[in-house]
């Protein structure tokens, strides 16, 4: 009872959200697990690269953090295994395994909805003020 008690009342249990939060996360887990039987062509490929670019940063300040909160370092860990996979077959998918995985991505649209978000973030025009004498 005194190890539940400690658990209940810890800065990570289940009356705060460095718990709650954690198992939310988990359903994109869930989800990416579910997605695997799906045939490749479902796959969004710019979800998925997403969820898998984002979630490296997120780890990295998951366990920069103290207390570090053990659940959400494996729940990020897991979700960018999950969504990297289902990254290949959707690169497999689209490439058919000649191309490869910059060359995919390219003819996706993927580089070029980065580089329109770079512009829309001011990108653009820091670029012009770097290269304008």
């Amino acid at each position: 009872m005194a190890s539940f008690r400690a658990f209940w009342n810890s800065p990570m249990g289940p009356k705060t959200t460095h718990f709650w939060g954690p198992v939310a996360n988990w359903g994109f887990v869930a989800a990416g697990l579910a997605d695997m039987k799906k045939p490749p062509e479902m796959i969004s490929g710019n979800m998925t690269g997403g969820l898998s670019i984002i979630s490296v940063p997120q780890n990295v300040e998951t366990f920069s953090q103290l207390p570090r909160n053990y659940l959400l370092f494996a729940c990020h860990a897991s979700n960018e295994t999950v969504q990297l996979y289902q990254f290949s077959r959707w690169a497999r998918a689209e490439g058919g395994g000649k191309k490869g995985l910059v060359e995919t991505a390219k003819d996706s649209g993927l580089v070029e909805q980065k580089y329109k978000l770079f512009e829309g973030m001011g990108g653009f025009y820091m670029s012009n003020i770097l290269t304008d004498p």
